[in-house]
């Protein structure tokens, strides 16, 4: 079975971890590719290969430095990905406040159980 296209959009790019990671180290600021390799412990050519498909989606731009090319995060294309991780936030919040008070309550139970010995 033929696996879906990476390059078909932002969602499909940032599947694959390692250029999660490639993101945001470039989140910090733009880097040549150098930088990248020794950032991430990778072979020149992987993060090249990464790099292309990222540019391919428009997560990231390049631009030359001299002999160098120099990376930097586009944002834009990453909105559709906040926008619906966006829509479960209501409950994972109202998860989280719950789980709140279960450890609030496990915290006073265990309280009284050694103030009593």
């Amino acid at each position: 079975m033929a696996r879906a296209a990476t390059t078909a959009d932002a969602f499909n790019a940032v599947a694959e971890p390692r250029r999660r990671q490639i993101l945001e180290v470039l989140a910090a600021g733009e880097r040549p590719v150098n930088d990248l390799v020794a950032a991430l412990g990778l072979a020149q050519p992987l993060v090249s290969k990464h790099l292309r498909v990222l540019r391919a989606v428009g997560l990231v731009r390049a631009r030359e430095a001299g002999r160098q090319r120099v990376y930097e995060v586009n944002g834009e294309p990453l909105k559709p990905i906040h926008d619906w991780v966006k829509a479960f936030e209501k409950s994972w919040s109202h998860r989280f406040e719950r789980l709140d008070v279960v450890l609030e309550e496990m915290k006073a139970m265990e309280e009284r159980g050694h103030g009593s010995e």
